[in-house]
Order: C-alpha cells, then sequence, then structure tokens
C-alpha cells in the first residue's frame, strides 16, 4: 500500500494502481475514452488528465503510477480547462451527426462533452473524410466518426489476436482500420463485434437490421417468428435503466409480441438440442477412439460461437475436424422453425420469416453462411443484437418496464435450465456434463447443485479432470476414465488452448471455446460498456435463472423429449444430421 492524497483527501492504495484507479476506488471519476479494463494505459486521448502537486505539466492519469506521498488533483481549473479543450479539438475533427447517429444518447464523446458544459464547436477545424465500410454482414465502419482512441486495435489485437486493426497514416491522415486501406471482407476479421462493444463513438457498430425485420412485420404473407438467445435477459433491460443482471424474460416476451411477432421462441430450446447432439456426438468419439481403437479427431471442441469457428477457419484449420459438427442454437432453430414448426402450424418453409436476437454481431455473419439453408431455405433470415432490439421496442412507444411478464410460445419455446447458461463461459460445458454424466453413470452428476465450479467464472482457461466412476453397462469402458475438459473464453485465450495442444503441453477430451469475454453476456452485441463488473452482475443472473428452472437439464425437457418422438427420431439419426449439423472449411489468410 501507499498513501496518497486526491483532492485534499489522505487515503491508503495498492502499490502498482495508475491515478485513474486509484481515484476510482476511493469513488472519483476521471474521464477517459481509450482506456480499458485490465490492458496497459495507452494516454492516447488525454481526458483523464490531472495535476500532481511538483509535476512541471499535467498527467495522463491512466498512465501515471501513484507514488508514496503524491498529491493529486482531479478537478482544478487547469484540470477542467485542458480536459475541456481536449474535448473541444476532438469535436472539431468528429463528424457530428448526433441527431442521426445510433450512438445518439449512448455516446461516451456526447456524454462526456455535455459533463463538461461543452454547448458548441470551439474550434472549426478540417473534418476527417467520410468512408463507410459495409462490406461484411456484421460491422459497419464510419471513419469521420472515429476519434482515434485506439480501443479497437487493443481489443482486436491484445484481447482477440485477430489483427484485423490497426492505425494506419500518421497525424491528421490517421486511419484506424485494416492494411492497406481494405475493407473488413478482405482482411481476417472473425466480425465477433468487440470492436464495436467497446467503440465510445459510432465509429463501428453492427449493421443495422431493424428496417428489414420491420418489412417483414409489415408483410401479411409472411408468418414471423422470433427467438432470443440466453444472454438476452440478464442484459436487455440495462437499456431501459434496469441495473446489470436484472433479469427481464417475461417483458422481453410481452414486448416482442407487442412487436407483432407471430410466435415468440426460445433458443434455449435448441441450446438443450444441442446438448442432446453434441453430448452423443463427445460419446461417440470417445467409443470409437476406446472401444474399436480407431483414430478420431479429440479433443472435440464446441461450435456454438460463430467468431470462434471463423477464427479457427482462418488460424487453426488443421483442428476443424476437433469442432463439434453440431449448428449452433441459432441455426439449428431456424432448420427446425422452417420444418418441424411449420408442418405443425400448416405453413411452407419460404412463408415463414425466422429472426433471432442474439448478444453476438458474429451471428449475423453466421446466418449468412451458404450452407445454412438445410430447410429448403435460409434458416435464419435476419439477426438483432440486444441493442437493436431495445431500439425497435422504443421505437415502437413501448414503455417496457410497465409491461407485465409473459412466457414464450410452444412447441419450441420450453427449455432447461442447463440451456440458460449457455449464456455464460463455461456454461456450455456445464450442460454437456449434465447429461452426459447422467448417460454414462444413470446418476445426477455429483456437484453442489450441478454446479461444475471449476469451469466457472471469469478465470480466462478453466480446466477440470472427472473421474467417471459408476458407469452403466454400456458405458462400462469409461469406467475409471478421467474426463480431461477446459473452456477459454476471449479468442487470445483460444490461441493460447490451440497452442498448448499442437505443443504436446495440454491434454483434453472436451473444449468450450467462446469467442466473447465472459461468453454470450460479453458479446459484441449487447449493452455498452461491458467491464467484469457488468460481466459477473449477467453472469450470476444467468445462474439465477437456471436454479429457479423445474427442469434443470437438458435431457429432460419434455418438448426435446416430444421432437425426437415425433420428428428427430434419435440424436445424430438420419434427420438430425441433415438438418442439425454441418462442417467447415479452411479461410485463406490476408
Amino acid at each position: 500500500m501507499v498513501n496518497v492524497t486526491i483532492n485534499n483527501a489522505a487515503v491508503s492504495v495498492e502499490d502498482g494502481l495508475s491515478v485513474l484507479e486509484a481515484a476510482k476506488k476511493i469513488g472519483i471519476k476521471i474521464p477517459t475514452l481509450c482506456h480499458l479494463e485490465g490492458r496497459p494505459a495507452q494516454g492516447a486521448c488525454r481526458v483523464c488528465l490531472v495535476e500532481i502537486e511538483g509535476a512541471r505539466s499535467l498527467a495522463a492519469s491512466c498512465a501515471t503510477p501513484v507514488t508514496e506521498g503524491m498529491k493529486i488533483f482531479t478537478n482544478t481549473k487547469k484540470v477542467r480547462e485542458a480536459r475541456k479543450t481536449v474535448v473541444e479539438l476532438m469535436l472539431s475533427e468528429h463528424g457530428g451527426d448526433c441527431p442521426t447517429c445510433n450512438r445518439n444518447e449512448d455516446c461516451e464523446l456526447q456524454a462526456i462533452a455535455r459533463e463538461m458544459g461543452i454547448e458548441m464547436v470551439t474550434y472549426k477545424g478540417e473534418s476527417a473524410k467520410s468512408f463507410i465500410d459495409d462490406s461484411t454482414p456484421a460491422l459497419v465502419r464510419d471513419n469521420s466518426k472515429c476519434i482515434k482512441c485506439r480501443r479497437c486495435v487493443t481489443v482486436c489485437n491484445e484481447i482477440q489476436s485477430v489483427g484485423a486493426l490497426f492505425p494506419q497514416g500518421r497525424g491528421f491522415d490517421t486511419v484506424i482500420g485494416p492494411a492497406f486501406a481494405l475493407n473488413l471482407d478482405g482482411v481476417v476479421c472473425v466480425q465477433c463485434g468487440q470492436c464495436a462493444a467497446i467503440c465510445p463513438v459510432g465509429a463501428i457498430s453492427e449493421k443495422d437490421d431493424i428496417k428489414n425485420v420491420w418489412a417483414a412485420l409489415d408483410d401479411p404473407s409472411k408468418h414471423v417468428v422470433v427467438q432470443t438467445a440466453p444472454a438476452i435477459r440478464a442484459a436487455l433491460g440495462e437499456e431501459f435503466g434496469y441495473e446489470p443482471g436484472t433479469l427481464v424474460t417475461g417483458k422481453m416476451v410481452s414486448a416482442l409480441r407487442r412487436l407483432g411477432f407471430n410466435g415468440v421462441f426460445d433458443t434455449n430450446f435448441t441450446a438443450d438440442l444441442t446438448i442432446m447432439e453434441e453430448g452423443t456426438e463427445l460419446l461417440t468419439r470417445l467409443k470409437t477412439a476406446l472401444v474399436d481403437k480407431k483414430k478420431v479427431a479429440l479433443p472435440m471442441f464446441t461450435s456454438c460461437s460463430p467468431g470462434w469457428i471463423k477464427f479457427a477457419e482462418y488460424y487453426f484449420p488443421e483442428y476443424l475436424p476437433n469442432l463439434s459438427t453440431c449448428k449452433s442454437p441459432q441455426q439449428m432453430f431456424g432448420a427446425v422453425a422452417k420444418t418441424y414448426y411449420a408442418s405443425k402450424i400448416g405453413k411452407k418453409a419460404e412463408d415463414i420469416i425466422v429472426v433471432s436476437v442474439m448478444p453476438c454481431t458474429a451471428k449475423k455473419f453466421e446466418a449468412k453462411r451458404p450452407e445454412m439453408n438445410a430447410s429448403g431455405v435460409t434458416d435464419v433470415d435476419f439477426v438483432l443484437t440486444t441493442r437493436e432490439l431495445a431500439r425497435m421496442i422504443k421505437q415502437a412507444g413501448i414503455q417496457f418496464t410497465t409491461l407485465p411478464d409473459e412466457k414464450m410460445d410452444s412447441p419450441i419455446g420450453l427449455s432447461s435450465g442447463a440451456a440458460d447458461i449457455f449464456a455464460n463461459t463455461g456454461g456450455v460445458m456445464e450442460a454437456a456434463l449434465r447429461t452426459v454424466w447422467e448417460i454414462i453413470t444413470g446418476k445426477e452428476l455429483p456437484m453442489d447443485k450441478l454446479h461444475v465450479t471449476p469451469v466457472e467464472g471469469l478465470k480466462e482457461i478453466k480446466d477440470a479432470a472427472i473421474t467417471i466412476t459408476g458407469t452403466v453397462k454400456e458405458w462400462s469402458f469409461l469406467e475409471g476414465v478421467e474426463l480431461k475438459v477446459a473452456v477459454a473464453h476471449g479468442l487470445g485465450n483460444a490461441r493460447k488452448v490451440l497452442n498448448a495442444l499442437k505443443n504436446g503441453q495440454a491434454s483434453y477430451h472436451f473444449v468450450e471455446i467462446m469467442a466473447c469475454p465472459g461468453g454470450c453476456i460479453g458479446g459484441g452485441g449487447q449493452p455498452r460498456f461491458t467491464d467484469n463488473s457488468v460481466r459477473e452482475k449477467r453472469i450470476a443472473a444467468i445462474y439465477k435463472e437456471d436454479e429457479g428452472k423445474e427442469v434443470r437439464k437438458s435431457h429432460e425437457n419434455p418438448e426435446i423429449k416430444q421432437i425426437y418422438e415425433e420428428f428427430l427420431k434419435k440424436p445424430l439419426g438420419e434427420k438430425s444430421h441433415h438438418l442439425l449439423h454441418t462442417k467447415y472449411k479452411e479461410r485463406e489468410k490476408v
């Protein structure tokens, strides 16, 4: 600990903290536009300036460590005027179409300018040339709005290890974007949307599908259904003033009905379906390796995260055979909705429009993959992020906070608690183990409240080893086997796991990977700004949803039993193989 004085208040803080972090510890907010939690300071925006007694000039608080006896002032006249000038200079270059920008009222630059009392653009400087890159299905870049804070560069390179974005050029001519002035579709970009999630302005955002969804809802010839991912229910409320982690499942369903959807369903249903297919696939691979003594791709990797799938296609094509062949729950739902559900309501596949509400921008790309048409037409037509759904609700004049709680429709709307936890890092693994263990042993997973705690939480890479005992006769070859599993979230951590496997430093049977930090609850389409404190609250809410369910294991979901009896017949059967499974191929890197 070191003793410092902040605004004449004596405090003790941990040695090594920055002035920015030290001030936050005692409830003092210092504005910043470039800082990211847990990452080395950049000092790029200079908005976080503070005065330190004895220093020759103002210091960037994010890049200045506290020292014993330091006297810090965060709101002197000199500090306020310097910060104001910095922001005014940013505004002089920023493409300021605030009323029509999709970040209006959700813009950090706008909020800081308001807090500083800036009422007009003081400096009439040259603005950056407007260049719109809408080359991908998921993301749109507008360079005229970029303030060159470099947050997107940090998240793309240091956290996701993708490397699609870098500063190009110097000085006023600096452009943040792909190399050689290419569009995003011309370079390695997995469209995870973490850049859009942390951009403080409107320079990078999700490609808006709201107009397309309104058009579908206005078309009387179409039967329009919507599916909602598990992570949405723990985050949507933030767009309407609720605390992070507030569950708004019932109000969300009410809002979707009032928007005019003909059916409101839960992606959780096909999350349960995923567990049935993926769990069976894992057991089949283990049997092939241990009983048949044949070569099979192990460890098996989860395949729910489209950002992770595209990352593997680019960087680790040698591991593509290790990916589960299961489609993601989003794509499974589309295929089921346009076949099984369509037959139940007497509709043709082409007359049904499937809209997804997802925490993930990469889901927009996934829906456009050419192989995703097992129903004979495009399985999922449009994908909205959590933020887009909130904008639609507001456009419709729906008072979200006053809505009653309603339930999902059937027959593809009922889900288990295991499906809920797909939202969290470690959740797919835990859900799979609940079912796989019971298949192998005939008994419930011997964990407290069914939670596999070693794979929960925000630790970057988590692993566990579970010795299988008490197997039923069919699975006796697994008796005594130590099942080794691992979980990684964030693609930089996925790279570490894959490199460890390549180098022989690790050995697993089953690995869960999610592209976004924290899993889907920290997805690129979720309400901003997402730091670990927000992720933890959303994670806790999802586990609360799980524990409140009467059915908490995928194989016990009665609607899952029904779809196998009436339609699919069995996991990994001919029909499920056609509708619910796929394969991937290597992508050329630029």
